[in-house]
């Protein structure tokens, strides 16, 4: 039987819930969710920031668009509750070196108990790992990817979530404790909002499978899998928004033309002006 308000969201994933909850089935939803629903900035870089309500951010996923941590975990939670998973929110932290910073509250980590285990579960990593993790220290290995969970030294009671070198990030640090949805608010409005904010300064969208993760930064497209990363960039309008729709998954739909043409005009800035600063840094070395 499917949840009242989550047809929409399913039908996106391509699964039918079989009404018991199950590890098989957890496993199932998050590849499915990684495959499908991407880690994209595309409401904060035209200046529209989503809330991170999980039923809006439900009904956004239900009509093709994706979103990040806030939005997809929350999403993800109110989903697995539904179909009667027993879900806890934690708050987290993404750091970009390996020595980390303890949880921050830049992330939004979800455990789940089924089975009599539990497990580490997370859609909003982008890419992070395609299944759920068995929430005990040790190694683990998925496709071409390499992860290591072990109790947190920052935070009593907490992990240290490792990714390995074709990582976007080294490492995740989260709390034990409960969270609840309030705790990220102020968060989620500095990451949305704020200059210095990566997602207000760079276009990012993620999409993983079970042997690659698809980057698409700004107008460089990058493919990562067991051969290691290529990169690309991407130079005309017609391919970038294709590439969002057909590579991505995700659709544009509610974009008239007037958005396209802003989102592309500030991803093509902002790609010049990276471009200017590695060339500028290659004559300093020079």
């Amino acid at each position: 039987m499917i949840p009242e308000g989550f047809a929409g969201y399913l039908r996106r994933l391509g699964i039918t819930p079989s009404g018991t909850p199950s590890a098989e089935e957890l496993c199932a939803l998050q590849r499915a969710h990684l495959e499908h629903v991407p880690y994209d900035n595309v409401g904060i870089q035209l200046g529209r920031p989503p809330g991170i309500d999980p039923e809006l951010s439900v009904r956004r996923f239900a009509a093709g668009e994706g979103g990040y941590c806030f939005h997809l975990n929350g999403a993800f939670a109110a989903l697995l509750r539904a179909l009667g998973y027993d879900v806890t929110m934690h708050v987290g932290g993404v750091h970009p070196d390996v020595d980390g910073r303890g949880a921050n509250g830049n992330h939004m980590v979800l455990t789940v108990r089924v089975d009599d285990r539990e497990w580490f579960v997370d859609v909003g990593l982008g890419d992070g790992p395609h299944e759920p993790l068995p929430l005990r220290a040790g190694t683990y290995e998925q496709g071409p990817f390499t992860y290591r969970l072990e109790p947190s030294v920052s935070e009593p009671g907490g992990w240290t979530f490792h990714h390995d070198r074709l990582s976007t990030f080294p490492v995740m640090e989260f709390r034990g404790e409960a969270a609840a949805l309030h705790d990220f608010a102020t968060e989620h409005a500095r990451l949305s909002t704020a200059p210095d904010s990566p997602f207000v300064s760079a276009f990012v969208a993620l999409r993983r499978d079970a042997r690659t993760v698809h980057l698409l930064r700004g107008r460089v497209l990058t493919r990562t899998d067991a051969a290691g990363s290529t990169d690309r960039a991407v130079d005309t309008r017609e391919e970038w928004f294709g590439l969002l729709e057909k590579d991505f998954g995700r659709s544009l739909d509610a974009l008239d033309d007037t958005d396209r043409t802003a989102l592309w005009e500030r991803v093509s800035a902002a790609h010049e002006a990276w471009l200017r600063s590695r060339e500028e840094g290659e004559a300093g070395r020079g």
